[in-house]
C-alpha cells in the first residue's frame, strides 16, 4: 500500500503539466505573412529612367494591384504589398510589418518613381455610425415608398420623380 501512496503525488504533478501544456499551447502567438515576398536586392535593383515594364516583371513579378487613375503622362502604378501580422490565440491578428512598393511608371513604360511606404503610414479610420452620411434631399420612408406614383410611364410628359422633380 505505501508504495502507490508515493505515486498519487507524482502521478498529480504529471496530470497538472500536461494540462498546463495543453492551456498554454492555445495562448500560443502565431505570425502570418501575407502578400509579396520580394528581396530588397532585387528590390534595390530597379532603378528609374533604366527599367521598364517588361523588366519590373521580370525582376519582381506581377504586382498585387495596379492603380485604376491615371493621368496623360503617366501609365498605371504598380503596388506590391507586403504585410505580417501576429496573432495571439483566437485574438484579431494585429499588424506588426507592412511594405507597399508603388513603382511609377512614365508615359512611355520605363519607370518613373520607386517609392516604399511602411506601416508608420498606414491610416486607422473608424466609420461614423451605422449609415454613412450623404449630401441630398432627406426623404423620409413615406416618401421613398409613394414617390413615384403617378410618374410610371410619363416620360412623354417630362414629368419628373420624387426624387428628379426636373424630369
Amino acid at each position: 500500500m505505501a508504495p502507490k501512496i508515493r505515486q498519487l503525488p507524482m502521478i498529480a504533478s504529471m496530470v497538472a503539466l500536461m494540462a498546463t501544456g495543453i492551456v498554454t499551447s492555445g495562448c500560443a502567438q502565431i505570425r502570418t505573412h501575407q502578400g509579396y515576398l520580394g528581396e530588397q536586392i532585387l528590390i534595390e535593383s530597379i532603378q528609374p529612367g533604366v527599367d521598364n515594364r517588361a523588366s519590373v516583371q521580370a525582376t519582381l513579378g506581377r504586382p498585387t494591384f495596379t492603380s485604376q487613375f491615371t493621368t496623360a503622362t503617366e501609365t498605371p502604378t504598380w503596388y506590391y504589398v507586403s504585410r505580417e501580422s501576429r496573432q495571439l490565440a483566437f485574438a484579431r491578428p494585429r499588424p506588426v510589418n507592412q511594405t507597399i512598393l508603388a513603382v511609377r511608371f512614365a508615359g512611355d513604360g520605363n519607370v518613373a518613381a520607386v517609392d516604399q511606404i511602411g506601416i508608420d503610414q498606414v491610416a486607422s479610420i473608424n466609420p461614423w455610425g451605422e449609415e454613412t452620411p450623404t449630401l441630398g434631399r432627406d426623404r423620409s420612408f413615406f416618401d421613398e415608398l409613394f414617390g413615384n406614383i403617378g410618374q410610371v410611364g410619363s416620360i412623354s410628359r417630362g414629368g419628373g420623380t420624387a426624387d428628379n422633380p426636373g424630369g
